[in-house]
């Protein structure tokens, strides 16, 4: 699967971007990515993932470019 439209953008429900976005918001690491647009498409879980997603999931999850939401606390 494609996760990058180019250098510095995740693709809206992949795996990569799932990664970055569950770390960014401080959710646990749990592998899933969307067909599609997040949550407007079919979820896939962990059970469900090749290799190759999990390992790109996981780079999206230690990617820590955007730091972590500041909820304020």
């Amino acid at each position: 699967m494609q996760s990058f439209v180019d250098n510095d953008t995740f693709i809206h429900g992949s795996p990569e971007d799932r990664g970055n976005a569950d770390y960014y918001y401080g959710r646990p690491w749990e592998p899933h990515y969307f067909k599609g647009d997040t949550y407007m498409s079919e979820r896939v879980e962990l059970k469900d993932m090749t290799a190759q997603e999990i390992v790109e999931y996981t780079r999206g999850y230690n990617d820590h470019r955007c730091g972590q939401k500041d909820w304020g606390v």
